[in-house]
């Protein structure tokens, strides 16, 4: 499981002007699976993301997780983070999962988020044409892998 973490103030997906997916303070998750991932993988990427201290404190300092600062989670899935583009212009998406894996992976994911935070983890909707908006507040973002787990 690959993610992209951005720290946000507010973020939103939209399918057909419908919002379907709303956050305020805390962060947006793009989430691209692949057909190596098990349950092994949501596990420690949930727990990684509900843990990580990227939120200000009073000094001004990164030391806050999501549950220090109340936050919430938004959750959209993008094969698109497996692209392979080694060859020409046109990238490859052979390296995701199949529609039906991911789907029950990623909702699977948004569950585990929302069992350890204790709040409803919003969603995007899969496989759906989405348009995602967000205030990356810092910026901070940061990727997660858990096959590459530095």
């Amino acid at each position: 499981m690959r993610a992209v973490v951005q720290r946000v103030s507010e973020a939103e997906v939209k399918v057909d002007d419908n919002i379907v997916g709303q956050i305020k303070k805390g962060f947006l998750v793009l989430l691209g699976i692949e057909p190596a991932d098990e349950s092994s993988d949501i596990e420690w990427l949930a727990n990684k993301i509900n843990a990580l201290r990227v939120f200000s404190d009073e000094n001004g300092l990164m030391n806050l997780s999501l549950n220090d600062i109340d936050g919430q989670v938004l959750v959209v899935s993008q094969f698109t983070l497996h692209a392979s583009y080694k060859k020409g212009a046109r990238p490859s998406f052979i390296k995701a999962a199949k529609p039906e894996q991911a789907n029950q992976l990623y909702e699977d994911f948004c569950a585990r988020l929302t069992a350890i935070t204790g709040k409803k983890t919003e969603m995007g909707i899969f496989g759906a044409d989405m348009k995602v908006s967000l205030i990356n507040d810092g910026p901070v973002t940061i990727v997660m892998d858990t096959k590459n787990k530095e």
